[in-house]
């Protein structure tokens, strides 16, 4: 399976009793969900940064999701899912999602909006999770609904049907809604797809989002670093002034008292 976290490393196929299990393809790509790298590529990191520290944790997209290889009409291509509690490297080898053997559904899935796909995220597609028995499924469209029914929308499985998820909007604009399964609200950020953690009350940041945000960290410190030494280099410039003038002050009085004399 390509994923969005990380390219695949190579790994032993996985093994059944009855031999090496071979690769699902990889699924044909549209020329214009393309465009969606960059949104999936960031959705990706974000959420493999998120739970790096849990190695049952799969965050994955663009390969095929089936309950098995033998009905390939009902096979369909996330643009992200996550699983909880999965052997990783065997999906990976598997280079697909094989519900049978995996032994359970994804718990999360995404799809993000383009031209050729967008009506059938919100139809067919949203029928097919709740078939697979997916417990929440996203819709993300950063025109704000052009190609989706809504810029952002979520729909949580119950009782077999998918039920949507509340989605608020702020004063801003923003929209966002809770993922009880991710434990994170999804955010429309003006056509950014963005993850804000409630407990400790901050958005998660991608990989290079990390890398540069302590690099700008690390600049603002130095910053204020360097702010705190040239303050102190003035206070003491101005300490020696006041001296010298006092000084300078002490032998004029000096020299008065000595009637003018140098």
């Amino acid at each position: 399976m390509t994923t969005i976290r990380q390219a695949a490393p190579k790994m032993p196929r996985a093994a059944d009793a009855g031999g090496v299990i071979e690769m699902l393809p990889d699924p044909p790509r549209n020329g214009d969900k393309m465009n969606q790298d960059p949104i999936l590529s960031s959705a990706g990191e974000t959420l493999r940064v998120h739970f790096s520290d849990r190695r049952d944790v799969l965050v994955s997209g663009a390969g095929y999701l089936c309950v098995d290889t033998r009905d390939r009409e009902g096979w369909i291509v996330p643009d992200c899912l996550v699983a909880f509690g999965v052997d990783t490297a065997n999906i990976f080898a598997r280079n697909g999602y094989v519900i049978s053997e995996v032994g359970k559904p994804p718990d999360f899935a995404l799809e993000v909006a383009s031209e050729s796909t967008g009506r059938a995220d919100y139809t067919t597609k949203r029928r097919r999770y709740a078939e697979l028995n997916v417990p929440e499924y996203w819709r993300f469209d950063e025109t704000g609904g052009k190609y989706h029914d809504k810029p952002i929308a979520g729909d949580r499985l119950v009782d077999g049907a998918y039920l949507p998820i509340e989605i608020v909007r702020g004063p801003t604009g923003m929209l966002w809604g809770r993922s009880a399964v991710l434990g994170l609200d999804l955010c429309w950020d003006a056509g950014r797809l963005r993850f804000y953690d409630p407990v400790a009350g901050e958005y998660l940041r991608s990989q290079l989002e990390e890398k540069y945000g302590r690099l700008a960290e690390r600049e603002q410190r130095e910053a204020e670093r360097e702010r705190r030494l040239t303050a102190e280099a003035q206070r003491q410039a101005e300490r020696e002034r006041r001296l010298a003038a006092e000084a300078e002050i002490q032998r004029l009085r000096e020299r008065l008292m000595r009637g003018g004399g140098s």
